[in-house]
């Protein structure tokens, strides 16, 4: 009975070890979030904070919200860059880029992409590429989703 104890203090002391470092893991997965929303975007002619630009909301889904980083302008409408913040469960439902190339860099949270029929699961570091008039849907799991999404031409 005492070696069952001592083992079940082990176990437990283990168990609580692993907790903590998972908070540790998860600290350390908003850091880079917390990073690039307090960063900069420089320009020849001018810098931006991006902590400075707002949380637009999606015309179209809910739950979904752009921060627009680099616009058609910018670029002369050959990129446009943006973060895309999906809600918890909440997804970009089914659509196309007519004649626009995009890319999604994961940079916090998880979900699923629906690419053409394939299903890809989203995590940190995971990148997509989306070719033009290609249908394409993301759904954000159950701690939401964030997207370092790339278009070109610049979206408009």
């Amino acid at each position: 009975m005492k070696r069952f104890a001592v083992l079940l203090i082990i176990v437990t002391m283990s168990f609580c070890s692993v907790i903590a470092q998972n908070k540790e893991v998860v600290k350390e997965d908003h850091i880079f979030l917390e990073a690039v929303l307090s960063g900069k975007i420089h320009f020849i002619d001018k810098q931006i904070e991006i902590d400075s630009l707002v949380w637009n909301t999606h015309p179209t889904f809910k739950g979904v919200y752009l921060k627009h980083l680099i616009i058609g302008k910018d670029t002369q409408n050959k990129l446009s860059c943006h973060i895309v913040k999906v809600e918890p469960n909440c997804m970009l439902d089914t659509h196309l880029h007519d004649g626009i190339i995009e890319i999604h860099e994961v940079i916090e949270g998880n979900g699923t992409m629906y690419l053409d029929g394939k299903e890809i699961n989203y995590s940190k570091g995971s990148i997509c590429v989306i070719p033009a008039n290609t249908l394409h849907k993301v759904v954000a799991g159950k701690n939401g989703l964030y997207l370092f999404a790339k278009f070109t031409s610049a979206l408009q």
